[in-house]
């Protein structure tokens, strides 16, 4: 069985727990990180260096980085699943995956710190001013991917809807100014009609 170290309110925890709900996959989730504690211990930097969460244990396999993990589960459990069988897909799939880590997340970070994890007489406002439109310049450019296609990768859902999808639901949830995005706001519509969205990414925003 997939052991998960991670609190089930990290993003990159949620990607984990609905890859496997997507692929009906038991698991052992453990909670480690935030309040938990527990990223610092020795038995748990010698698995993930980084002090970081999610980390998997998998048969002896151990792994972290998030969207890697999606990976893993995907290919290794998909039969074919969440892991697009087409060469064109897979490798759309792929693409977005890394695109979300490197183009989306960083100012997707400082938009959440600032509007959830700050105080609001501790707000910068204008970094997060800032964020929130370099955001939207990225919403708009899958915004424009998503036409002719419902998904990601295609007209089906993959592991490429993962990564993005637990970043849109918080850009939908923060009470701000957002430009209209029809295509993206009926792609976010289409992942809340799935069970594993609804269960591990539609949580409170803490």
């Amino acid at each position: 069985m997939v052991k998960i170290l991670g609190r089930s309110n990290s993003i990159n925890v949620m990607k984990v727990l609905w890859a496997c709900a997507e692929l009906g996959l038991p698991y052992e989730r453990v909670d480690v990180g935030g309040q938990f504690g527990g990223t610092q211990d020795p038995s748990y930097l010698g698995m993930n260096p980084n002090a970081k969460v999610p980390t998997i244990e998998d048969e002896g396999l151990v792994l972290w980085e998030s969207n890697v993990i999606v990976r893993y589960l995907a290919s290794t459990y998909g039969n074919p699943g969440l892991l697009p069988a087409e060469k064109e897909a897979r490798w759309c799939a792929e693409q977005w995956m890394d695109w979300q880590q490197t183009t989306l997340h960083p100012d997707a970070t400082t938009l959440f710190w600032g509007l959830v994890r700050t105080a609001p007489e501790d707000r910068d406002m204008g970094a997060i001013e800032a964020a929130r439109k370099g955001c939207a310049a990225c919403w708009k450019i899958v915004e424009q991917h998503l036409d002719e296609r419902e998904y990601i990768a295609g007209n089906s859902f993959s592991m490429g809807d993962i990564p993005l999808g637990t970043a849109v639901y918080r850009w939908f949830a923060f009470d701000i100014e957002r430009p209209d995005y029809p295509r993206l706001e009926a792609w976010y519509h289409r992942l809340c009609e799935r069970e594993g969205f609804r269960s591990h990414v539609l949580q409170p925003l803490t």
